[in-house]
């Protein structure tokens, strides 16, 4: 096929789609290659609410952070479809409420008053935040990139040297699949389960941040609510367990008794692209075949929607630095 492009990325989740457009508003000639469409990816799954969950403290992943929410901010504001700013309340158990890492990536971010929490709770933090339906916006993602001429490609590659027959320059954003294709075992699938159910009225996400019986969170969307979850390292299982999405319901109610009784509309399970030493950002120095320039951006965990745009900032800068377009 030769050098159609002068980009190519591989993975179209939403790591994938992100840089693939950042690429493309430079000027380049992109295609996103991928085995599966966006909307079977584990983006789709998420709850995808701005939140860096599990993620540690670097002044490159606040950079990213910051710069992630104030995009999707200007996106709420311009009426992309799925992105909303949410009204969030943080709830603490732990008497220490020290202010998060992340609180300077956004703004007006307070501490709860007394008269605003009761026990097990001891206090906490209210703050907004981008809150993005995954079921619209990968597929916006999708059609803002081929309306401006980029290309979706879907064919399973086993070794990113052979993203090269379409490009000279090619991110690798294959999240999970980054295990196989440049053999980092580092990368490991972080499960995550969640409950769909009816909204009764509710706005405002609400978590338990140190639940000692288990991962909890409360995110309304326009026309359910999303409840959560699990954080399982390692696992692979992506079949629903009743057993885990009862005590999701349970954990879930206790913290906000207006749920008991809601219709349960569905069960969610996701692996998210977990790695131990935090997310490959950076131009690979080894040659591979065809491709000049490799850049990976993957390893985000739970925390690629919040992430993403800096992210793709980021990788866009480091294709750019060598290749330019044709």
């Amino acid at each position: 096929m030769g050098d159609r492009f002068d980009a190519v990325v591989v993975g179209a989740g939403i790591i994938g789609l992100t840089t693939a457009l950042r690429l493309q508003q430079t000027g380049a000639r992109v295609a996103v290659v991928a085995a599966e469409p966006s909307i079977v990816t584990t983006s789709s799954v998420a709850a995808a609410v701005w939140y860096p969950t599990s993620t540690r403290f670097e002044a490159r992943v606040l950079g990213w952070a910051t710069d992630t929410y104030d995009e999707f901010a200007r996106q709420a504001a311009n009426g992309v479809p799925g992105v909303v700013m949410r009204p969030t309340r943080m709830l603490l158990r732990d008497p220490a409420h020290d202010v998060p890492w992340w609180a300077a990536a956004l703004p007006g971010l307070r501490a709860l008053r007394r008269d605003e929490v009761q026990a097990p709770f001891t206090g906490g933090w209210a703050f907004t935040v981008p809150s993005v339906e995954m079921s619209r916006y990968l597929p916006w993602l999708q059609q803002s990139l081929c309306s401006a001429g980029g290309t979706l490609i879907h064919r399973r590659i086993d070794a990113l040297e052979q993203a090269g027959v379409w490009a000279p320059a090619v991110v690798n954003a294959s999240g999970l699949g980054a295990r196989a294709l440049c053999g980092d075992t580092e990368v490991r699938p972080v499960r995550g389960q969640l409950v769909l159910v009816a909204n009764p009225g509710l706005h405002t996400s609400v978590r338990d941040a140190d639940n000692t019986d288990g991962y909890t969170y409360i995110h309304p969307r326009s026309t359910d609510i999303v409840l959560g979850g699990t954080f399982e390292i390692g696992e692979w299982e992506t079949t629903p367990s009743p057993v885990t999405a009862a005590a999701i319901l349970r954990r879930c109610t206790e913290l906000l008794p207006e749920l008991a009784g809601v219709p349960v509309l569905g069960h969610r399970v996701g692996l998210r692209p977990y790695r131990d030493g935090g997310v490959r950002l950076e131009a690979d120095p080894d040659t591979h075949g065809q491709v000049r320039r490799l850049v990976h951006n993957y390893g985000h965990g739970g925390a690629g929607v919040t992430l993403a745009w800096g992210c793709a900032d980021a990788a866009t800068a480091l294709v750019r630095a060598a290749v330019r377009p044709g």
